[in-house]
């Protein structure tokens, strides 16, 4: 039977990926973004019953509203995709309020924010996935923030496993590598910034012009395999890390 799934961050990147794929295997995608048009022009190339909702999940009322949204048209889905994330580096010296409180927000509690508005449509068989990162092991330097939002997520992730297993709702958190596609053509950091990231980090041994990448649609492979996961399996941590082919 097809699922009904939200992805949140569903204008680019790993977002579309996941869309795309699950809209070609049939499933109905509900597709969430900050930038309305961006979603808007993914759901209209996915066609069929594929809509998209603007949404800025570090914005509780946003979240809210967002859900109220789905709920009019599917009273009950299947998967929440918790993608969207800020990804920034920079020292502690140098973080400006708005970089803290936006990474904060979009990447620790706008989750939080779309999983309790969807834990009413989740009940009864539901999964929630949450997308972490590399960077939590890694340690990198400069993404501190970043990399402790995600191992915040994923604290909470592990949480909700068993707070919310009485409502048949199962918590899976997919740790990714690097992955980009063919759209990707760069960074839009200051080039100062993205100079520094790699010098601090090559310092500790990571070279970043050196590490494997990895494809967005191969990444979403896992994705399909974890959401096609027998309902009497827990799949808790899902570790991805890029190689060589």
């Amino acid at each position: 039977m097809a699922k009904t799934i939200v992805i949140t961050g569903a204008g680019d990147g790993l977002g579309r990926a996941l869309a795309r794929r699950f809209a070609a295997d049939g499933e109905t995608v509900i597709l969430l973004g900050r930038t309305f048009a961006k979603v808007q022009k993914v759901a209209e190339e996915l066609g069929g019953a594929h809509f998209a909702v603007e949404c800025d999940v570090g914005n509780p009322d946003s979240v809210r509203a967002a859900f109220a949204t789905i709920a009019e048209r599917h009273p009950k889905i299947d998967v929440l995709i918790n993608n969207a994330a800020i990804f920034e580096p920079f020292t502690l010296a140098e973080v400006r309020d708005d970089q803290l409180i936006t990474q904060l927000m979009t990447n620790l509690a706008g989750p939080i924010f779309c999983a309790r508005e969807a834990l009413p449509l989740l009940r009864g068989g539901g999964h929630i996935v949450n997308v972490s990162s590399e960077s939590v092991a890694l340690k990198m330097p400069m993404l501190w923030m970043y990399a402790g939002t995600k191992a915040g997520l994923e604290f909470v992730g592990d949480m909700w496993s068993r707070e919310l297993e009485g409502d048949g709702v199962r918590v899976t958190t997919i740790q990714a590598g690097q992955m980009m596609d063919e759209t990707k053509t760069g960074t839009n950091w200051p080039m100062d910034v993205a100079m520094r990231f790699a010098q601090e980090n090559a310092k500790i041994g990571l070279n970043l012009r050196e590490r494997p990448i990895t494809h967005y649609n191969s990444v979403t492979d896992v994705f399909r395999a974890v959401l096609d996961t027998p309902a009497d399996l827990h799949m808790g941590t899902v570790a991805l890390s890029a190689r060589r082919r």
